[in-house]
């Protein structure tokens, strides 16, 4: 019985052997008369190349496929830094629609959703990506084939189609700045933007930025000739895109034209010619919109697979491809250890900008950011008074309100338009866009951060988010925009939030009067004082704020008291600390009571493994660096 057992098993085996080998190559074969799909991707850099007319750009390649190919004039990132970028294209979605827009939040991906590349595998595809994730999301089972630096479509089976991402470092935001450096671009020939002053750091930096676009585009060069020298040059179509903007300050982590348009290049053999945007035409110039949201489907259009209702973009090659969309849009959540909260949208010409937290400037003390000479030398110059207003906007709070530039005449978006009463018309249509997308896609980033894990649980933000008993998102939204606005007649109704049933409104009431400032926070400030106890971290934080900056001297210790106990992770959470720790900097020298505290306080929330648990450790050194140089001095000299 044993041996009949086991010539039973063998057989077995190779009969089910026989049928996964027979079910193999058939997927192949069905998957064979699909297009190869190549990604070369870079980080940190705009459209500054040749083929978009920059005549300082050395960028002999992606020229070359531009020649040969099409590029889109406009083409956006949806967010100005890697981390949510990345999000909004492997998942399609809006990471602002799922809690995940805030830097390296890690937050899962909506039950029921997936990651576009495990739709390519699923139908046949080698799916590969050498070098970089960086996603906000926890990734639902296998996403990749192979994800590695040495990840290469090379290693698919013969005749497989593959789908192969590469991601090149060259321009990130930290080799621009890197000493020593060998020039290549003369610094004496940059043209400075009119945000940036003109001193030898700032165009060293920008010089150096455009030798890193030169290396990019080598790069590039290595993989196009890879796939031509492999004979597959006639049966892949070829997509060359950055990530977002240039690594310099006022493009990389701010959510306007500089910091969200980037190159992106296709190439379509004539093989697949019929899948290719319906403008495509070799050397052409597509004026569609097309943003980071079109990517997943887009791709899975290409490969014959109908995009799920579930993905919020737009295919715009492919089988499945969509009309041209009127609007793209971009989002700013917390950039590293600095929150705010921005949203932006264009039509192409016109780029209109939201700001929900105005008490936060541009230019926040972001640690990598500050590693850059320009912003060094830029931030000097304001502190010392030199810097023009169009210099001088990155650095400033309150911002405003709302933001409208023409691209066309102020490429460099330093003339703010909303306020102009011949473009009102404009204004209202793009902020109508801003609005209806927030509604269509149930912002998650009308709740601070902290709120949106609290109420999440174990679930999805995304998941949350469209459960209306857990948010009420219509009265949340109209909060936000009362709170944000300038109105001053406005304060009654911001008093009231307080009390509100919903902390999601009490949050905004507490932050419309902070932005409000002194007159306002002594009109509320026993509602303030109370909300200091509220049920909710994101009500307190903002609360404090502003009595801390506001109030009196018996005012301020509360505050402190306040901002003490949620800024430590462990009795709070990494979210809630970053927000408390923010708040704890800005009242800057009247925060030293909190200085023993801060500097032996936990750091890391024990139950995140996220990396979002450096942050609280980078606010902690930089509010101690205002007090330790002093306090080192006085002990000195015996004061």
């Amino acid at each position: 019985m044993v041996i009949q057992s086991k010539r039973f098993a063998c057989l077995w085996h190779r009969v089910m052997t026989f049928v996964l080998m027979f079910f193999c190559s058939i997927g192949v074969s069905l998957s064979a008369d699909k297009p190869n799909i190549l990604w070369i991707s870079s980080e940190d850099h705009g459209p500054q190349m040749g083929c978009y007319g920059d005549t300082y750009a050395t960028t002999p390649n992606v020229d070359k496929l531009a020649e040969r190919g099409m590029l889109f004039k406009r083409a956006w990132s949806c967010a100005p830094v890697c981390a949510p970028a990345r999000t909004t294209i492997i998942s399609g979605m809006f990471p602002a629609s799922m809690g995940a827009e805030h830097m390296r939040s890690e937050v899962p991906l909506p039950a029921g959703k997936k990651m576009f590349p495990q739709f390519l595998r699923e139908a046949g595809y080698y799916c590969s990506n050498c070098r970089k994730e960086d996603y906000n999301l926890t990734k639902p089972g296998q996403v990749w084939d192979d994800s590695s630096t040495e990840a290469h479509w090379k290693s698919r089976k013969p005749g497989q189609p593959f789908f192969a991402v590469f991601n090149v470092t060259a321009t990130h935001e930290s080799m621009l700045r890197k000493r020593p450096h060998t020039p290549v671009h003369d610094p004496a020939k940059v043209r400075v933007p009119a945000y940036h002053p003109d001193t030898p750091e700032v165009r060293q930096d920008w010089a150096q930025y455009y030798d890193t676009v030169t290396e990019a585009d080598a790069e590039a060069g290595v993989r196009l000739k890879e796939i031509k020298d492999a004979g597959l040059a006639d049966d892949t179509i070829m997509f060359y895109w950055a990530d977002h903007g240039s690594g310099m300050p006022r493009s990389k982590r701010w959510p306007s034209n500089s910091g969200l348009q980037v190159p992106m290049v296709v190439y379509f053999p004539e093989k697949w010619r019929h899948l290719a945007p319906k403008e495509y035409a070799p050397g052409a110039k597509s004026d569609r919109l097309v943003s980071f949201v079109d990517f997943a489907p887009t791709m899975l259009s290409l490969a014959d697979i109908q995009p799920p209702e579930w993905m919020q973009g737009h295919a715009f090659a492919g089988k499945y491809q969509e009309v041209p969309q009127p609007f793209i849009y971009g989002f700013r959540g917390r950039m590293d250890e600095r929150t705010d909260m921005v949203r932006s949208v264009t039509d192409g010409r016109y780029v209109y900008l939201r700001n929900y937290m105005m008490y936060r400037s541009q230019g926040q003390h972001v640690d990598f950011q500050f590693q850059t000479p320009t912003t060094q030398i830029w931030w000097k110059l304001f502190s010392e008074g030199k810097m023009s207003e169009a210099q001088s906007v990155f650095w400033k709070t309150p911002k405003a309100p709302e933001e409208l530039y023409d691209l066309e005449r102020d490429p460099d978006e330093v003339r703010n338009l909303a306020g102009d009463p011949e473009h009102q018309g404009t204004l209202k249509k793009l902020r109508q866009a801003e609005q209806d997308l927030a509604r269509k896609i149930r912002d998650t980033g009308f709740l601070a951060e902290a709120e949106v894990h609290e109420r999440s649980g174990k679930d999805a933000p995304y998941d949350m988010g469209h459960d209306a008993g857990r948010y009420d998102f219509d009265r949340i939204f109209a909060a936000a925009e009362l709170s944000s606005s300038l109105d001053p007649d406005v304060l009654p109704e911001l008093k009231r939030y307080l009390s509100d049933s919903d902390s999601g409104v009490r949050y905004w009431g507490a932050a419309g009067i902070l932005l409000r400032g002194q007159s306002a926070v002594d009109a509320c400030k026993a509602e303030l004082t109370t909300a200091l106890k509220d049920t909710s971290v994101s009500v307190r934080v903002p609360a404090a704020e502003a009595l801390g900056r506001y109030g009196a001297e018996s005012d301020l210790k509360l505050a402190l008291a306040a901002l003490k106990e949620i800024a430590d992770p462990t009795h709070t959470s990494a979210y809630a600390g970053i927000a408390a720790m923010n708040a704890i900097d800005v009242l800057g020298p009247k925060a030293e009571p909190l200085v023993d505290f801060v500097r032996t306080m936990p750091t890391k929330d024990p139950k995140l493994s996220s990396r979002v648990n450096q942050y609280v450790k980078q606010l902690q050194n930089y509010f101690l660096s205002h007090f330790e140089p002093a306090r080192r001095q006085n002990k000195r000299t015996g004061m």
